[in-house]
């Protein structure tokens, strides 16, 4: 029995589909390579280091298809910053997820995955504080700035509230707690040899149970 072809195995219609599935596939691969490239970019030179040009060289490809992609060098880097803050979502999402159905664990695996790779990382460090030093020069980055430290401490105000934390405490609590987590973060980034992920962690807990008692 002879081997079918990929068209007549499949039929000219899912050929077709196939076809145009790739078709959509590839520029969004294209956007994804050059979004992660402004990210080492922005890591290893800063925001003054990131250019049109020097993205470009980072991704192996000519500057003109960066045009293609960004209308310039500031929507790049306003695409970057929301991926970014994406994927650090995501990963505060999937240990809040994997901590169970208790309130309190959930809260403590929310506050304390930042002491945990993929967000405790030098390089997200550095690419943060690049994005940090744009907020007071460009409104965008700061737009952006505010939506994810906005939406960061409002499910840390859910996570509060289930756990019994007063309506009226919720928003200081949230702030105090982003304080608390953002000062360990940067230390542990830029002093790993300090205290361990494992002691931020425990510090965190003890702050949090202490400032903001919750239920089991």
């Amino acid at each position: 029995m002879g081997h079918l072809s990929p068209s007549s195995a499949l039929g000219a219609g899912a050929v077709k589909v196939a076809k145009a599935a790739f078709t959509r596939a590839e520029p969004d691969a294209r956007r994804a390579s050059l979004i992660e490239a402004t990210a080492r970019v922005l890591a290893r030179d800063g925001a003054s280091g990131a250019s049109v040009r020097s993205i470009a060289a980072e991704a192996g490809v000519s500057p003109g298809l960066v045009g293609h992609y960004f209308e310039g060098i500031d929507a790049l880097i306003a695409a970057t910053y929301a991926q970014v803050g994406a994927k650090v979502s995501a990963a505060l999402d999937a240990a809040m997820a994997a901590a169970g159905e208790s309130p309190r664990a959930r809260l403590l695996a929310y506050a304390t995955a930042s002491f945990a790779p993929p967000i405790a990382d030098p390089a997200l460090l550095a690419t943060w504080v690049a994005f940090w030093s744009l907020v007071k020069a460009r409104p965008d980055i700061a737009a952006l700035h505010d939506d994810l430290y906005g939406a960061y401490r409002r499910d840390l105000e859910t996570l509060l509230a289930a756990c019994g934390v007063p309506a009226a405490d919720l928003r200081l609590a949230a702030i105090a707690i982003t304080a608390l987590v953002d000062g360990l973060w940067l230390e542990l980034c830029l002093s790993p040899h300090a205290f361990t992920p494992a002691e931020a962690s425990a510090i965190a807990e003890r702050h949090i149970d202490a400032l903001f008692p919750v239920r089991p």
